[in-house]
């Protein structure tokens, strides 16, 4: 009998040009660029071209993905109606998951899965999930969904859209870099998922739509909430390592904390830190960062566990004026690059995915009526 292999771990579901990771090393990188690299020197929309064609852009290129996401993000008037009236009883993850699956309905390029009209699709979502969740976030509290600034990148796109103004140019690109960070991480939950869902070969939308609705859960995406409202449960950097050292005690998790495959810093963490510390004094939150490192201190210490990409995002967001319940979201507006282009490698080498399982329940039984059963 094939071994079981719980959660998958330590499988090979698939081949991938689109990102690697030497978890021993604390290394990621995109297409074989290094992420480090990436978040020093490029833009979130290069990443999205990178992703994609396994390429950085040319000048040209760059200028046309650029004008192509800009034109693709004003949302339907359908998409518009949809999340004013369902906005008031739903979570952002619910309303984004309602909304991509909706949005195959008016998508120009209706039922043709070609690959020319998957990658359009591809652009077309990760133009408009920002505007998604920043209309969610207006809407929800009765403030009308604003018009997308086309001339503004997608990072400060979705800033000009929540908050109504144009954004500060550095925390534009401190944002850009987030999503930069974020944009793919090889086979996570809500990548396979989608991609699952693309090998039975389900429409780009509603593969789409597995890996938001994968995301959702508290072990992948909504640890960044968690995390958060870590932070806001323990108030002061004083209170930080009773606090760790009682859940540990309790064989409780530290949310944040650990990861499948680093076994070392997540090289993404590293970056965020360095930004959460600065964007938090800049904005008057300087406790968030404070308290953070203690906890970071106190986990290594006692667990010798380092933080994943989760643990210091909160506090940039907060530091941004983003409300802690998008936070989630906001992790789905930059993987909606790499799930994308995942679910078009899937279809370009398609093959369904259908693992084996172990069967533990009762043995062979006969069935008896239900008079005779006990």
């Amino acid at each position: 009998m094939a071994e079981t292999k719980k959660g998958l771990e330590g499988a090979v579901a698939a081949q991938t040009r689109i990102s690697e990771i030497d978890g021993r090393n604390g290394r990621l990188s995109y297409a074989g660029y290094d992420i480090r690299d990436l978040a020093e020197h490029s833009t979130f929309e290069e990443v999205v071209h990178l992703l994609h064609h396994a390429e950085l852009p040319s000048a040209r290129d760059l200028a046309q993905i650029r004008a192509t996401l800009a034109a693709e993000r004003r949302l339907s008037p359908f998409l518009v109606d949809l999340i004013t009236s369902i906005a008031p009883e739903m979570s952002a993850m619910s309303v984004l998951r309602t909304a991509v699956s909706a949005a195959q309905a008016h998508d120009p390029d209706g039922k043709d899965d070609s690959d020319g009209a998957n990658l359009r699709k591809s652009y077309r979502l990760v133009a408009q999930t920002p505007q998604i969740v920043a209309g969610y976030g207006r809407l929800r509290g009765g403030t009308g969904a604003l018009a997308p600034g086309e001339d503004l990148g997608l990072a400060a796109g979705f800033l000009f859209a929540l908050h109504g103004q144009a954004p500060d140019p550095a925390l534009a690109h401190d944002l850009d870099v987030v999503f930069i960070l974020y944009a793919d991480h090889t086979l996570n939950a809500s990548t396979f998922a989608g991609r699952v869902a693309a090998a039975t070969l389900a429409d780009m939308h509603a593969s789409v739509t597995a890996a938001v609705a994968a995301l959702q859960g508290p072990l992948h995406g909504g640890a960044i909430e968690a995390t958060r409202r870590m932070l806001e449960e323990i108030g002061t950097p004083d209170r930080a390592e009773g606090y760790v050292k009682d859940r540990l005690a309790r064989k409780q998790k530290i949310m944040g904390f650990g990861h499948r495959v680093y076994r070392t810093w997540d090289p993404r963490a590293e970056v965020l830190k360095v930004i959460a510390e600065r964007l938090t004094k800049q904005a008057g939150m300087p406790h968030l960062y404070e308290i953070s490192q203690r906890i970071q201190e106190v986990v290594l210490a006692e667990k010798g566990l380092y933080p994943n990409v989760d643990f210091y995002t909160g506090g940039i967001y907060s530091a941004m004026g983003i409300p802690t319940d998008l936070f989630t979201a906001m992790f789905a507006i930059a993987r909606m690059a790499g799930w994308t282009a995942h679910i078009r490698e899937q279809y370009a080498d398609n093959r369904l995915i259908r693992p084996s399982s172990e069967y533990i329940g009762p043995g062979p039984r006969a069935w008896v009526p239900p008079d005779r059963r006990g």
